[in-house]
């Protein structure tokens, strides 16, 4: 790689690569927030970007044994994309929270049962506690085909 300019150095084709991605998310149509409803704080629970939807985390019956409640956090998830005309088969990324990961197997097996194939890249992550007492919060990040 060439030092002699910007564009061509490590730093400039950085810059370069960001503008680029930026360009084609924010430059092609402002963004889309939509209200969340019901909310546990100040966000939005979907952001259209382009042919990008982000989900905002969303968690499910609390009150519910594990697989239920595995089962209606994907079903929150599933509303959300539905605003923007998708479904789970459109997900190409999930960011997976779980209170306790010795429940990861259980999580597995809804969560495989459960999401449409090619599955999406994800990651499960456990973490010390989520909002309402929820044992698990997924975020998604939905393309448009």
């Amino acid at each position: 790689m060439r030092t002699d300019c910007w564009p061509c150095s490590v730093p400039g084709f950085v810059l370069s690569l960001a503008l680029a991605v930026c360009c084609s998310v924010s430059c092609a149509a402002p963004s889309v927030h939509h209200e969340a409803r019901g909310a546990l704080g100040p966000y939005s629970a979907l952001v259209e970007a382009g042919e990008l939807v982000f989900v905002a985390g969303r968690i499910g019956a609390t009150e519910a044994d594990f697989e239920t409640e595995v089962e209606t956090t994907l079903g929150a998830v599933e509303v959300e994309l539905a605003r923007a005309g998708l479904t789970l088969a459109d997900v190409v990324q999930a960011t997976c929270y779980l209170s306790d990961i010795g429940l990861y197997e259980r999580f597995n097996a809804v969560y495989a049962a459960r999401v449409p194939r090619p599955w999406p890249a994800r990651a499960v992550v456990g973490v010390s506690g989520l909002p309402a007492g929820a044992r698990v919060e997924i975020v998604a990040i939905a393309r448009r085909r």
